[in-house]
């Protein structure tokens, strides 16, 4: 299993790669492109999501070992 920060990598990368693709997909008049690059950056949000909930995880389990 990933840790948060690798998450949070994976979904800015996601996020950045959907905003490309969806300003080709409206630049070029490609309504499937615009749709990839929207569905990336939803990925994106979902990831760093992920990332927020298992670092509150971590730190919970971390606090409950003191």
């Amino acid at each position: 299993m990933s840790n948060g920060f690798t998450d949070k990598l994976k979904g800015a990368g996601n996020k950045i790669k959907g905003e490309v693709k969806e300003e080709i997909g409206k630049n070029t008049n490609d309504p499937s492109l615009q749709l990839d690059g929207q569905r990336d950056q939803l990925k994106g949000e979902a990831q760093e999501r992920v990332a927020d909930v298992k670092d509150k995880i971590t730190t919970k389990i971390d606090e409950y070992r003191k």
